[in-house]
Order: C-alpha cells, then sequence, then structure tokens
C-alpha cells in the first residue's frame, strides 16, 4: 500500500469541530472484511460487532 491511496478531497463543510451532544450517535462505519459489505450505523451499536471474549478498550 502506498500513502498516496489514501488522499482524497474532503469539503470542509464535512469536518466536524464539535462532537455530537450524545457521543453514542455518533455514526460508525462497519466494514465486513470477508465480504466486503459496508454498514452505516450508529456507534452506540459497536458492541454488536464484538464476541464475548474480544476487548475493548476506551481511551
Amino acid at each position: 500500500m502506498k500513502l498516496s491511496q489514501f488522499k482524497f478531497k474532503l469539503p470542509e463543510e464535512k469536518i466536524a469541530l464539535h462532537p455530537t451532544k450524545y457521543r453514542d450517535e455518533s455514526r460508525l462505519l462497519v466494514l465486513h472484511r470477508k465480504t466486503g459489505e459496508i454498514e452505516h450505523k450508529m456507534f452506540k451499536d459497536v458492541l454488536d460487532y464484538f464476541d464475548d471474549k474480544d476487548v475493548f478498550i476506551f481511551n
């Protein structure tokens, strides 16, 4: 992979300047690696993508 593959134009109005009032309402992009399917979800759904033995670390 080359860094140049990750260059794209992002309109300034699409850049969040402040977090959402309720953090769990942030958007979440989910990529299913095996199928290539992409889902647009809310962050509050993030635990749906983890198994019982997974570790999730918040910073």
